[in-house]
């Protein structure tokens, strides 16, 4: 037990018993861990609590067990990401898989400060498609996924058409495709964008446009890549999956194409 000051970030909060709360936070010193508030509702730091929130947190830091909080400060509610249906479903996507790549407790604080940096990218309005699929392939390798998405596996030519092979796990460019007759079939675009956003650094990034259409390609290509050499499907994944379903879903971006 060890009284500590770090930055963190509010995963998700879970009532416990009648009047408690446990709130999952990933700290930048810590890891991940679970504090628990007592009379939620009486607690002066309940209100700063809520997910998607950064702040400074003074915390009773267990080995095991759950941890507690002694003080909050220089809270800054990453408001989008909870008011916005589609942004909060991307972002809940990346809170899910940085929740799942590591253990609680593992200190980790470059995945801490990636995680961050792209919620706030999409706080600020960056496509949080886009950002969700950078994070996504990015954090492939942290699976033990390493595929090379930028050159041709067998020649290593970059400047023709690739396309993916699971048979070599990489790309193939057009020279070779014959080498794998069930290549995925992937238009050039995509896969080049893929790996243009596996290479992206955020700190550089401001804005980036791409198309619905080879957004939802590029989505298509990296839930795939997730079930075929991962095979992690978490709650939000499903959920973001399931959006295009719903009629209120359906009349919000058609309001927005009209608009």
């Amino acid at each position: 037990m060890k009284n500590v000051d770090t930055k963190g970030l509010v995963l998700f909060t879970r009532h416990y018993r009648e009047r408690d709360l446990l709130v999952k936070i990933f700290t930048e010193s810590f890891g991940k861990r679970m504090f628990f508030i007592k009379n939620a509702s009486k607690s002066r730091f309940t209100a700063s609590l809520q997910p998607f929130t950064v702040g400074n947190f003074n915390a009773t830091i267990n080995a095991d067990g759950l941890s507690f909080l002694n003080d909050v400060g220089d809270v800054v509610a990453l408001t989008a990401l909870q008011s916005d249906l589609d942004t909060n479903a991307h972002a809940s996507v990346i809170i899910s898989l940085a929740d799942e790549v590591i253990t609680d407790g593992e200190y980790d604080p470059a995945l801490y400060d990636f995680l961050v940096k792209t919620l706030e990218l999409m706080n600020a309005g960056v496509d949080s498609g886009v950002l969700m699929s950078i994070f996504e392939i990015q954090l492939l390798s942290r699976f033990g996924v390493r595929l090379n998405l930028t050159e041709c596996a067998v020649c290593g030519r970059r400047d023709l058409p690739l396309d993916f092979s699971v048979k070599f796990d990489g790309c193939l460019c057009k020279n070779h495709w014959a080498q794998d007759p069930r290549r995925q079939h992937l238009e050039p675009n995509t896969l080049y964008l893929v790996g243009q956003f596996q290479e992206i650094t955020l700190s550089a990034l401001t804005k980036i446009s791409v198309n619905a259409q080879n957004k939802q390609k590029i989505q298509d290509f990296i839930s795939w890549l997730f079930d075929e050499y991962v095979g992690v499907k978490t709650r939000a994944m499903r959920f973001l999956e399931k959006m295009p379903d719903w009629e209120i879903f359906k009349l919000e971006k058609k309001g927005e194409s009209n608009g």
